[in-house]
């Protein structure tokens, strides 16, 4: 055991400790944070202008900052961009994270000198929490390897601008930059397929122990990585691979293949980063929940997502109940203020918080009334492989609203197999009763004779990433919607 490996245990169970004494008081640190934030920002523009300094707790601050998407907050971002200093936060952001919008096309989200450690400390208690549980050091002494954008930063305007996961690769502890790959000269490879045979080449021969990336990008470089070496899995080619790191998307659907590029089942870790600020992160292995960060800079409010009400208010993680659907609101030292990530969540526990990610509330499916969410197509799904097992690389679902062969409109979901069903028409059986018990207004439809029984249109292999790569999403951070409410993510797929 090298001296990183032993020294990590106890500096792991040290921490969160720590970390843990926080979490059981939420409220507690909700109200630090809050605090913080309107000290901090009330003498900005925004803050005069929304007269921070008169905000006490939650009810003043929601009754003196309306909501904002991107679009809303865009007249103070624009000021931003443009380096005006103390606009949405003091001084101006040491970076923008360039994201891309479903109706802003690309957005640029503030990075301040208070925000960015959050994402770094949050990633690094993530894995720390991961030693203390199962005393598992061995990775630290290892390579490893992180699925990312390019770290090249555009330094053509007033603030430096770039991908997030690029921005933080120059921020990672010094400690592990002596054991992360690949190098930053394949990094900075523009073209992700490119990318991914360099880094192939890169790491094929490495002592590789932790893997990080989204679940989609990962399987390609497993994909290319067996194609190349000739090995039956990714154990025969790295032997000490045991801890994988995702974020970004729900595992789930890709588990079954993951499991067979591996060799079998590997320790995993997962984080719900965003450029907004760094939400949750896996605190505990066999228990479902992220732990929600509410220590870290970012003050929480919660949109209840009840199907067929008027619009909620918003409330307090205090008010929060368990098995709801929430929006998520977020107030951050990044200069955010009462910003609509565009993310739903729904709490497993409060005490302390642990949430699991829902889907986003412009994916959706209602087209007929049914609000289907990424929670219900990703559940059925699951459900769908127990009773036919295959393997799925992606899918996607949207409303056939005018078959051209006539009859009753339909769910069509866009389906990539890497190992198909043996029998389709089954599966999709199982898959139509599986999104019946999991939403009745589905349901309702279905034995309403409103909507037929869903469809399946197999997707060729290799299609999805084609489709994104045409669609300006061929990098480390895009992932595939799971649904949409029309057919506009679905054209040029087959």
């Amino acid at each position: 055991m090298g001296i990183k490996a032993a020294l990590s245990l106890p500096y792991a169970r040290w921490i969160t400790a720590r970390v843990m004494r926080r979490a059981m008081d939420p409220e507690r640190a909700q109200g630090e944070v809050l605090r913080m934030l309107i000290r901090t920002a009330r003498d900005t523009a925004f803050g005069k202008e929304h007269r921070l300094s008169g905000v006490q707790d939650h009810a003043s601050l929601a009754q003196a900052v309306p909501l904002h998407d991107y679009e809303g907050l865009r007249p103070y971002l624009d000021r931003v961009i443009a380096g005006e200093p103390d606009v949405l936060w003091p001084g101006r952001p040491i970076y923008l994270s360039k994201t891309s919008g479903t109706t802003s096309g690309a957005k640029y989200i503030p990075i301040t000198r208070q925000s960015m450690p959050h994402h770094i400390h949050a990633a690094r208690n993530a894995l720390l929490a991961y030693i203390a549980g199962t005393g598992n050091t061995a990775f630290v002494d290892g390579k490893m390897i992180f699925l990312q954008g390019s770290p090249v930063l555009d330094r053509s305007g007033a603030i430096p601008s770039g991908r997030l996961s690029g921005i933080v690769a120059d921020h990672v502890p010094a400690y592990l930059q002596r054991n992360r790959m690949p190098t930053r000269a394949t990094n900075t490879i523009p073209d992700w397929e490119s990318k991914v045979e360099a880094i192939v080449t890169e790491t094929m021969n490495a002592d590789m122990r932790l893997i990080s990336g989204i679940p989609a990008w990962t399987q390609m470089y497993f994909e290319r990585l067996l194609a190349r070496t000739g090995k039956r899995n990714v154990r025969e080619v790295f032997p000490a691979f045991s801890l994988f790191v995702y974020g970004g998307v729900n595992y789930a659907p890709y588990r079954d293949r993951m499991r067979a590029l591996i060799g079998g089942d590997v320790d995993s870790i997962e984080l719900f980063p965003a450029s907004e600020g760094f939400i949750a992160w896996q605190d505990r292995r066999d228990d479902e929940g992220l732990l929600l960060n509410t220590a870290s800079g970012i003050y929480f409010e919660f949109i209840p997502q009840e199907h067929g009400s008027a619009p909620a208010k918003r409330i307090p993680l205090a008010g929060v109940r368990v098995g709801m659907n929430y929006a998520l609101v977020l107030h951050t030292n990044a200069g955010l203020w009462g910003y609509e990530i565009g993310d739903t969540v729904r709490f497993v526990s409060l005490d302390p918080p642990r949430i699991v990610v829902t889907g986003r509330t412009k994916h959706f499916t209602s087209a007929f009334g049914e609000h289907v969410i990424a929670e219900e197509v990703e559940g059925a799904l699951k459900d769908a492989m127990a009773g036919q097992p295959c393997e799925v690389s992606e899918f996607t679902v949207a409303p056939q609203t005018a078959p051209r062969e006539g009859g009753l409109p339909y769910h069509e979901w866009f389906i990539e197999f890497a190992v198909p069903p043996t029998d389709l028409s089954r599966f999709a059986a199982l898959l139509n009763e599986a999104m019946m018990r999991r939403n009745v207004y589905y349901k309702d439809l279905i034995t309403g004779s409103v909507l037929r029984p869903l469809v399946i249109t197999s997707v060729e292999r290799g299609g999805f990433t084609r489709w994104m790569k045409a669609r300006g999403m061929n990098d480390a951070q895009s992932k595939v919607p799971r649904l949409a409410n029309d057919r506009r993510y679905t054209e040029g797929l087959v």
